[in-house]
């Protein structure tokens, strides 16, 4: 059994000796630990700090590409390496490497496919009141919208089954965590959760630039992911915010005909129907967007097993 333990990296000189350094050495049930780690296109000599460590696999961004990029390129390079298990971790030693073991028991025991490390967020020192709230408002959005259990959706501290990293696709330019969520519920991969521990703050956080940022990325993703997952499921919904009012006005208007006053809601009658129409409208795209659903699960099947091919041949 093989674990590979992928690094995104971005100038991480001076926080990625303390990652590496935390990073298990031998882990009972597994039978060999690899390190990849990603050079996003780093300016100053992370590449050099990584092979003094022993690092010997690298993935070379050539320029910035942003986490969500750089952290398919390392599923991509895991799998190429023979990875049974690969478990994604932030180069700032965010997360408690002691807690990798915890992370990969339940792929391990067959118990999931995708397990992700929840930190207690409440009790981190580092955040402010508001990034904790939203953090946890974001996550029971998550719930919601992916009908996952998923307690902590922005941790990064992942590990992914063989099975579930040859079907991860990224969209996303911005991060990877919200859209791994959808997905695996999308594609019947059983997620869990387990407590994860955080260390100290080493830096400031590279993707959350200001929180304004953030939350306008986090809900572009959010509804982004769920059209192209649940499209019929958000396009009957939004015939039903058409549909719901445009029935009250016609409602409206033949309580006033029957009245003997309809002649003067005759302005109601024409939006009714406006609204009605634009909800049968909508209705009809859920159906020809489900219909594209089926075909993208048949698409994404068979990039599995070319991928499988890919990697039999390589």
């Amino acid at each position: 059994m093989k674990l590979v333990i992928q690094i995104p990296c971005y100038n991480e000189e001076k926080a990625l000796p303390v990652t590496l350094a935390a990073l298990p050495k031998s882990i009972e049930g597994i039978d060999e630990i690899e390190i990849v780690i990603i050079d996003d296109g780093s300016k100053d000599n992370t590449v050099e700090v990584a092979k003094g460590f022993g690092v010997k696999h690298f993935v070379e961004m050539g320029h910035n590409s942003g986490l969500a990029k750089a952290f398919l390129a390392g599923i991509k390079k895991s799998l190429e390496l023979g990875a049974d298990i690969i478990v994604n971790t932030d180069a700032d030693n965010q997360y408690s490497s002691d807690n990798i073991k915890d992370l990969i028991k339940p792929i391990l025991d067959k118990d999931a496919d995708i397990v992700i490390g929840t930190r207690p967020v409440s009790k981190i020192k580092h955040f402010s009141f508001m990034k904790k709230f939203l953090q946890k408002l974001g996550s029971w959005v998550m719930r919601v919208i992916s009908s996952t259990s998923v307690e902590d959706a922005p941790s990064g501290f992942r590990a992914f089954s063989r099975n579930a990293a040859l079907q991860i696709n990224i969209f996303d330019n911005y991060t990877y965590t919200l859209e791994t969520i959808i997905q695996a519920q999308a594609k019947d991969l059983k997620l869990v959760c387990v407590p994860v521990n955080v260390n100290p703050d080493l830096r400031k956080s590279k993707l959350v630039k200001n929180m304004f940022d953030y939350i306008k990325h986090s809900i572009f993703t959010m509804v982004r992911m769920f059209i192209i997952y649940r499209p019929f499921r958000f396009f009957m919904i939004l015939a039903a915010l058409f549909f719901l009012p445009g029935a009250l006005l016609g409602l409206r208007f033949v309580w006033s005909y029957i009245n003997g006053s309809g002649s003067g809601h005759i302005q109601s009658l024409i939006l009714s129907a406006i609204l009605i129409i634009t909800s049968v409208q909508v209705g009809v795209i859920a159906i020809l967007s489900e219909l594209f659903s089926i075909n993208r699960k048949i698409l994404e099947d068979i990039q599995k097993r070319l991928k499988m091919q890919d990697l039999k041949n390589f």
